[in-house]
């Protein structure tokens, strides 16, 4: 589980031997992980613990640790009117042969199962509930007070970085002045919600962020199916209409746009009919 050298090299988990792991967690927490539930993702692999919680645990090199911790799980425990699993403790310490940190969260199981991918490329099947669940805890998100920073793909969210992100994918001249921060998620996608029942999960990102930063990431994870991409859409139509909202969606189209393009990403060609649209819409005021 371990790499020599003063900086931590680029290690994904999906991939990397983690019996290592799994063992200190289950010493450190005194419980037992059921490995035939074992998710591995690329910085954090999870499971579930023999009292009938779940236990996920992060690999986070010191640079991307900024001054305000690495501990949105913990902290997102104090949000009202969000569905999230009960968080119930955590255990961290430092690798000896790398400059990385580990954490690992232990909380409630979900009330369902995680709806797929992050970026899905089949229509999942939604209740009229589901979907009221998930805009009255997005909303209530909203309306919490902290003064954490959202920190998307690990990369803390700032005006200079909407900025350059923007104008990595949009030459035009657009005025990039975000106007209203307010709590996200950052990183909300098709991975980190549950089903039948909505609960929203995995908070390690989570800070103030431009207005419509959630809807966007969600409806960018939604490209590839466009009756979803559509849904999402009227869901969070508040926040697509706002100017700030309309920034956070070439915020992410830039992503799927920008220097490192995919050519085969199915959701190039709908990103750009919409960065079309927003941009024309931005430059008229």
């Amino acid at each position: 589980m371990t790499h020599s050298g003063s900086t931590a090299g680029a290690v994904d988990l999906r991939v990397e031997p983690v019996d290592e792991l799994l063992e200190r967690v289950e010493h450190a927490l005194r419980t037992r992980l059921d490995p035939d539930t074992v998710v591995r993702k690329r910085r954090s692999v999870g499971a579930r613990t023999d009292r009938d919680t779940w236990v996920r645990a992060e690999r986070r090199p010191l640079g991307k640790i900024t001054e305000q911790g690495w501990n949105g799980t913990e902290c997102a425990a104090r949000l009202e009117g969000v569905a999230q699993p009960t968080w119930q403790g955590c255990v961290v310490w430092r690798d000896p042969d790398e400059p990385v940190m580990w954490r690992a969260d232990e909380t409630d199981l979900l009330p369902g199962n995680p709806i797929g991918t992050a970026v899905l490329s089949e229509e999942p099947v939604l209740s009229d509930e589901w979907w009221r669940a998930c805009g009255a805890s997005l909303d209530a998100l909203t309306r919490n007070t902290t003064s954490r920073v959202a920190t998307p793909d690990t990369v803390t969210i700032t005006q200079d970085v909407v900025t350059e992100s923007i104008r990595s994918a949009f030459p035009e001249e657009i005025n990039t002045t975000v106007e209203r921060w307010v709590p996200a998620h950052a990183d909300l996608n098709w991975a980190n919600m549950s089903a039948p029942v909505f609960s929203l999960f995995d908070w390690e990102d989570w800070g103030n962020a431009p207005q419509g930063l959630d809807a966007a990431t969600l409806w960018a994870a939604s490209l590839a199916v466009p009756t979803l991409a559509d849904h999402v859409r009227r869901e969070r139509r508040h926040d697509f209409e706002s100017r700030d909202g309309k920034l956070m969606t070439l915020f992410v189209c830039s992503k799927i746009l920008g220097p490192h393009v995919h050519p085969e990403d199915p959701r190039i060609d709908p990103a750009r009919r919409m960065s079309r649209q927003f941009v024309a819409e931005l430059q008229a005021g």
